[in-house]
């Protein structure tokens, strides 16, 4: 995956993770192939930071049933970006 924005969905907003902010920690929705190195690059490289450790988790999506249909919410890998001291990203800000 050569393209950051293919390695990092999207930010997860919960009042978890922007408490996590305190301690210059953000957290991302990331693809499920992707590992912790192209993590980093990933982050480092679209918002211009240096990233000290990266700790990632795998989702098992769960069982929905609709009518008499059983169906399965997709899995998603999450991960948990710590950035070094006096990093920070700009776009958690706002929220």
């Amino acid at each position: 995956m050569n393209n950051p924005r293919d390695i990092l969905k999207r930010p997860v907003v919960t009042e978890k993770s922007m408490a996590l902010q305190g301690e210059n920690k953000y957290t991302f929705i990331v693809a499920l192939n992707s590992n912790k190195v192209e993590i980093k690059k990933a982050v480092e490289e679209l918002f211009k930071v240096k990233v000290e450790k990266v700790r990632t988790m795998r989702y098992k999506g769960k069982l929905r049933r609709v009518r008499n249909v059983l169906g399965r919410t997709p899995d998603y890998k999450k991960a948990i970006v710590t950035l070094k001291e006096g990093d920070k990203i700009e776009l958690f800000e706002g929220v």
